[in-house]
């Protein structure tokens, strides 16, 4: 099965014939296959596929958080590929946002002040306006001076998405972000996250293994064995279902 690679004029990432490669000899371990496709500037393109599939290995390598073996990885009009630890941190502060499973938030700083550390650390001033806007798309206005433990799972993660958005990064990536969600509390962040493509321009690459968290995207793209295999557009839950049982079934069979 052939996937068809989407190529559009402007792509906020993309990954052009990408390898990776773990180890060495008998302990050698293929992660990525030749990878290539790009990731439309405000669009939400989740990632899926089988456990071990390289998912997570192309979204770390696209994030400049992993290097590629082979193949070249752009964001932003920046290429990621060969850049050294200076133009890392460049890239990761000001073109890319990221979202995890764990909220990664320091329990000592109040919500405000967690959303603007990594603004801080670099810093930079924060745009106000921007800031409140950031503020009532999140629906954190009354929650601003509570630490960690004085929010909710779906607050905590709120302010996760408030602190990558509030940088206005080119890309958003997303590490299985409902993963530590009640079933609401994971709707109400997903809804947030497609809110923020189709109402604000976002970009937003989102690794998932939930069917019905993809259904959230525009546009899902499917690995197996470290090769991009098939894509869906307009996904539902029930279409995103179908594909992963016609992935898996090989292994079942086997």
């Amino acid at each position: 099965m052939t996937a068809t690679v989407d190529r559009t004029p402007q792509a906020a990432a993309r990954a052009d014939e990408v390898w990776k490669v773990y180890g060495s000899g008998e302990a050698q371990v293929v992660a990525l296959r030749g990878v290539s496709t790009e990731f439309a500037q405000g669009r939400f393109t989740a990632i899926m596929g089988p456990s071990g599939s390289g998912k997570s290995t192309l979204m770390h390598c696209l994030a400049g958080l992993d290097s590629v073996t082979r193949g070249t990885v752009t964001v932003g009009g920046t290429v990621v590929t060969g850049l050294n630890d200076a133009g890392l941190t460049r890239l990761r502060r000001d073109k890319v946002g990221f979202i995890f499973q764990q909220f990664n938030l320091l329990p000592t700083l109040t919500a405000k002040e967690n959303i603007l550390l990594p603004l801080a650390i670099a810093g930079v001033k924060p745009d106000p306006a921007w800031f409140d806007r950031v503020i009532e798309i999140v629906g954190l206005a009354d929650r601003l001076g509570h630490r960690p433990s004085q929010l909710s799972g779906g607050q905590q993660q709120r302010v996760a998405c408030a602190r990558a958005l509030v940088a206005r990064p080119e890309v958003i990536f997303a590490d299985e972000p409902t993963g530590n969600l009640d079933s609401r509390s994971g709707a109400e962040v997903l809804g947030f996250l497609r809110d923020c493509v189709r109402e604000h321009g976002q970009t937003i690459v989102m690794v998932t293994h939930d069917p019905g968290a993809a259904s959230y995207a525009d546009r899902v793209i499917f690995l197996a064995d470290g090769q991009i295999v098939t894509e869906l557009t307009s996904p539902t839950a029930e279409t995103v279902l179908d594909t992963m049982k016609k992935l898996d079934a090989p292994a079942e069979v086997a």
